[in-house]
């Protein structure tokens, strides 16, 4: 990155540092609660936006650069101050153009010599301009790792809003879950939510994920930022987190490319293995080419883990292996599943079907293992399916990286992004401490 970005992040970080003398309540950190969609399987939250305040329901997707939310007729808030363009903000928000409001009245995400960015939609896969701005940004709740304790209301947070039919496109918000107005970026970027939050308030700049695995009524899953404890009854789940390196690929990895390192989160696996047996596959599809292909990396956009079609092949052939020697039937594929099985011959065990153990063995030796609960999927009512999906032979973006670990194969395990230290912290499966993401927590 050049000099200049560089001297412009720390003075947007400086001018953010300063805004939390507005507001006297100093948090040690946040907490957000994480529902899961039963149709669409993506996770969300939900925000209050402006004044007067307007709820927002968030896609997580924590490859997305930003905060961005559709701005119809029903937000017009007294509070919200467009981002101009060629200033410092709209140079390290990376705007991308200079937008008018043409078409329509001026009106909050309509304005005149705004910053523009382009804001990105995981589910549709398309991308339009957003108007740059800030505004109050509330129902974040402070906490001490165990409850939500106080609302803060967050002054001059950036984020991008996107006004319908501005750009001709009809729903901005395809392909999200049903009354979702947009999507909560947590990205390595300078204005994703917790680079803000930990600029703002003097946080560890970390974030925490533990995703519900159900979509029953207030069992909810959890997203922290500014670091632990993390408590999960009857214990600190922060005590069970072991760390692997996050890597940077210095290529852009889009969906939208530029001339910087990519954004998103990248872990150095070494090897699979299935019970305990090394799954033997071309490794160089493990390490990061020139071009920025290959690799390893973790997404929340889509649900089950992607494979390039030979390291695919290879995990489900050691897995029906294993599994056989359990003595567990093998039955007809469901698409878009390789192996599935008759749940009749699985049994059952604390951390989900008792089936052959998945261990991603990561740099440093450490091992994150994925159990039942998180290897396999119910299909119907006698099948379950090993929830792992082919990712093609010479995957397209924004698949060319040759493992996607999707969230299924996360959830009810606590993720800690740690963006000073360059690191991931993760538990395996809280089910094996008689924990779960799954839970009630009153905010």
């Amino acid at each position: 990155m050049s000099t200049s970005y560089f001297l412009n992040l720390l003075f947007f970080l400086s001018l953010l540092s300063l805004s939390v003398a507005t507001n006297p309540t100093k948090p040690k950190a946040f907490i957000l609660p994480i529902e899961k969609d039963p149709l669409t399987l993506q996770y969300s939250t939900s925000i209050h936006m402006g004044t007067p305040p307007l709820k927002l329901d968030l896609v997580i997707d924590i490859s997305d650069r930003f905060l961005w939310y559709e701005c119809g007729n029903d937000y017009n808030s007294s509070t919200y101050n467009p981002i101009r363009c060629g200033t410092s903000k709209c140079k390290i928000s990376k705007g991308t153009e200079c937008i008018n409001c043409t078409n329509h009245p001026l009106k909050t995400g309509c304005t005149n010599n705004t910053c523009g960015i382009n804001a990105y939609n995981p589910a549709a896969e398309f991308f339009v301009s957003g108007d740059i701005g800030e505004d109050i940004l509330s129902s974040l709740y402070s906490t001490n790792g165990g409850r939500a304790l106080s609302n803060i209301n967050v002054p001059n947070f950036i984020s991008a809003c996107v006004y319908p039919d501005k750009f001709g496109i009809e729903n901005l918000l395809q392909g999200l879950a049903k009354g979702k107005k947009g999507v909560l970026g947590l990205a390595r970027t300078a204005i994703s939510l917790p680079t803000q939050l930990a600029a703002n308030y003097k946080l560890d700049r970390k974030f925490a994920l533990c995703l519900p695995s159900t979509s029953k009524q207030n069992r909810l899953g959890d997203l922290f930022i500014g670091g632990g404890p993390y408590y999960y009854p009857p214990h600190d789940a922060s005590k069970f987190l072991v760390y692997t390196p996050l890597i940077v690929n210095p290529v852009s990895t889009g969906p939208i490319f530029d001339n910087d390192p990519s954004s998103e989160y990248f872990i150095d696996l070494k090897s699979i293995k299935v019970d305990g047996k090394v799954v033997n596959f071309n490794t160089s599809l493990l390490s990061i080419a020139k071009r920025g292909d290959g690799g390893t990396k973790l997404v929340t956009e889509i649900p089950y883990t992607k494979l390039h079609t030979s390291i695919y092949k290879a995990l489900v052939n050691d897995f029906v292996n294993k599994a056989g020697v359990r003595k567990i039937k093998r039955v007809k594929a469901v698409a878009p599943f390789g192996a599935c099985f008759d749940s009749r011959t699985i049994g059952k065990s604390i951390s989900g079907p008792a089936v052959p153990t998945i261990d991603l063995v990561l740099n440093g030796g450490v091992k994150w293992t994925i159990y039942g609960a998180n290897s396999m999927v119910k299909a119907s009512k006698s099948v379950l399916c090993l929830a792992f999906v082919d990712g093609g032979l010479e995957p397209t973006s924004p698949f060319a990286t040759s493992i996607l670990i999707g969230a299924h194969q996360m959830e009810n395990n606590l993720l800690e992004f740690d963006l000073v230290s360059n690191k991931l912290g993760f538990t395996s499966s809280l089910l094996l401490h008689n924990a779960s993401c799954s839970h009630f927590r009153v905010f």
